[in-house]
């Protein structure tokens, strides 16, 4: 009997159960080739789609290393004879002014400008979804209104105050809507997760004596850590790619952010240095792209979830 029952327990027995559920052996091995041929053409066909986006990238890249000569001849991507004296040009500077020194313009209104709207959408948002003042309604809706406003309608009223207020040349009319709760996108994203927090928080906070200042520092503001990383990337990389405020306000060359300092470059009544151009453009997405880098994570998870569910 034992002889038998270890005859049926071997791998005939395990072919004939297999069977009998309707998989075989043979079958249970095409279906694992078919499994790693669809995973490879998965893997293919992503490939392929990164190399088509990553393209331009790649091209700014390898078109650094190319004379200026070249441009407007060569436009493929390999360079025909390659120089690093682009970059050379560069870091030495346009206007008597180091590259870094435009770079370091750029990361001072960049960081002012994350700190001043995290700050104050945080505190608009936790107004308009925690405290029932009269007109909150109206006063929302307006502001959310305010997204449908182009800025090229405002641009010369704010002018002639910034003018008249001698605040041109300065870093103020770039940064002081910030500080005011103007961005009205980052109003709306505080509110909207704001709202998602339980409001049995609050009521256990208030149960203990606390107002508004402390519920606000010591609840909502440590729950809106996903919301805060997002907003202060969007902000980061949107200030520092600004163009038009810059152009505007600024007028001395060492006030120059990057955008604006990438212009003087191109000459229309000389000649462009486009090798230089492309270059510096190069330096300019470095930061944005390691900042990015870093706080994708954070990105993902601040654009994914929706605050805590009661």
């Amino acid at each position: 009997m034992t002889t038998i029952d270890h005859a049926e327990s071997g791998p005939d027995a395990a072919g004939d159960a297999g069977s009998r559920f309707g998989v075989t052996p043979r079958r249970a091995r095409r279906r694992g080739r078919r499994g790693l041929l669809a995973t490879a053409v998965w893997y293919l066909t992503l490939t392929m789609l990164a190399a088509v986006v990553l393209y331009p990238l790649g091209w700014l890249f390898f078109a650094t290393l190319k004379p200026s000569s070249e441009f407007g001849q060569n436009s493929g991507l390999l360079p025909w004879e390659p120089t690093m004296d682009n970059y050379v040009r560069v870091w030495e500077g346009i206007a008597g002014i180091p590259l870094w020194r435009y770079g370091l313009n750029s990361l001072i209104v960049a960081s002012l400008a994350v700190v001043g709207t995290l700050g104050s959408s945080a505190l608009a948002g936790y107004a308009f979804a925690r405290i029932g003042f009269r007109g909150s309604g109206l006063f929302f809706a307006a502001m959310i209104g305010t997204l449908l406003l182009p800025f090229h309608v405002i641009i010369i009223p704010q002018y002639v105050i910034f003018n008249q207020l001698d605040l041109l040349d300065t870093y103020v009319p770039l940064l002081i809507g910030k500080f005011l709760g103007t961005e009205a996108f980052f109003v709306f994203l505080m509110v909207q997760f704001i709202r998602n927090i339980p409001h049995e928080l609050d009521e256990a906070a208030r149960i203990d004596g606390a107002g508004h200042v402390r519920v606000f520092w010591s609840i909502i503001l440590p729950l809106l850590r996903p919301a805060l990383v997002t907003g202060g990337i969007f902000s980061f990389i949107w200030t520092w790619n600004d163009f038009l405020g810059p152009l505007i306000y600024l007028t001395s060359p060492e006030n120059y952010t990057l955008p604006v300092a990438l212009r003087l470059y191109n000459d229309a009544t000389s000649t462009s240095d486009y090798g230089a151009t492309v270059a510096a453009s190069l330096l300019s997405l470095v930061p944005v792209l390691l900042f990015f880098l870093i706080f994708q994570r954070m990105l993902v998870r601040g654009v994914a979830t929706q605050g805590l569910k009661g």
